[in-house]
């Protein structure tokens, strides 16, 4: 069998460990990587023995693969470059800066007959994979993301940052779109928004409640589950399931906790698009995957957005009689 040819375009934090993945999968040649900032592009390349790149397009005629984790605002030139180059793209989350984007890079990939993977790197959490086994039909799903403020990645809202990763894995588990949307946040220090939290509920009943924040001092990914006879709670940071099930006799409960050390959900990730890529079939998470959560995370954006100058307007009203 012959070697996929894999690069990765963007390796600053998170590219670099694609770039890595690449490297020590099996049947997988890393080709190169590319990365505008030339040291970085050196240091990755000569720390995995691969070619560095400046310039991606370089790249793009000599792999059949590719990561793409460069900034958003520029998700969709690149992703739209490698497409028509006629490779398969696994294209960091948010999928793109908008909706019409992000539907071009779908129709492009189903055009070309190429793979678009979304990086949504929790759907392969091992603590979720196995919360999802037991999943039959949620009633309530509280997600609590918080992260310590870091620079990287304030391109964009804490929304398309970090809620956007609980937003697919809801969007996953309740297999429908919500039939209403209410939100609100705040920003906290920097001018766009920092804490965010959004209710989402389903025409099934299902209710799914989502907070994150970016200005937090301890960093939390969990994720609680509630449906008929069951809770379970999975520790995303920790990589650790605690399920609450109703006993047989119903007059107790059960309670069982696994851990499961060791587990790269990168790893996972990487391996499983590489495999749809050699079977000629869709990635776990898709493009239109990514395209789904990105449509409920603007508008989960615009609601809080609206409701911060309606707070503010007020707030001027009342400053303006006070006067």
């Amino acid at each position: 069998m012959n070697k996929l040819r894999a690069g990765v375009i963007g390796v600053g934090y998170l590219g670099r460990f694609h770039a890595e993945k690449y490297a020590a999968c099996k049947g997988v040649e890393l080709i190169g990587v590319a990365d505008s900032d030339h040291a970085r592009a050196k240091e990755v390349g000569a720390k995995l023995r691969c070619t560095a790149f400046f310039d991606y397009r370089e790249l793009l005629p000599r792999v059949d693969v590719v990561s793409i984790a460069v900034p958003t605002e520029s998700h969709h030139a690149v992703a739209q470059a490698a497409l028509e180059a006629g490779v398969h793209v696994l294209l960091e989350k948010p999928l793109t800066r908008t909706l019409d984007e992000a539907a071009s890079l779908v129709a492009l990939a189903r055009e070309r007959g190429l793979r678009l993977g979304a990086g949504h790197l929790e759907r392969f959490n091992p603590a979720y994979r196995a919360l999802e086994k037991q999943l039959d039909r949620p009633l309530f799903i509280d997600c609590e993301r918080l992260s310590g403020f870091k620079l990287r990645g304030t391109d964009v809202d804490v929304v398309l940052d970090l809620m956007i990763h609980d937003i697919d894995l809801v969007l996953a588990m309740v297999r429908s779109e919500p039939a209403s949307v209410s939100a609100c946040g705040f920003s906290v220090l920097t001018d766009s928004i920092d804490i965010a939290n959004a209710r989402l509920e389903f025409p099934d009943g299902c209710v799914a409640n989502l907070s994150a924040s970016r200005v937090s001092q301890t960093p939390v990914r969990k994720l609680r589950v509630f449906q008929s006879e069951l809770y379970i709670s999975a520790d995303l940071q920790a990589a650790k399931l605690r399920a609450v099930r109703k006993a047989t006799d119903s007059m107790r409960t059960v309670e069982t906790e696994t851990g499961f050390d060791g587990a790269d959900a990168l790893r996972a990730e990487v391996e499983a698009f590489v495999a749809a890529v050699r079977d000629g079939r869709e990635p776990p998470v898709t493009g239109e995957d990514g395209r789904r959560a990105l449509a409920l995370a603007l508008e989960v954006g615009r609601l809080v957005r609206e409701r911060l100058a309606q707070f503010s307007a007020a707030s001027g009203s009342v400053a303006q009689r006070a006067k």
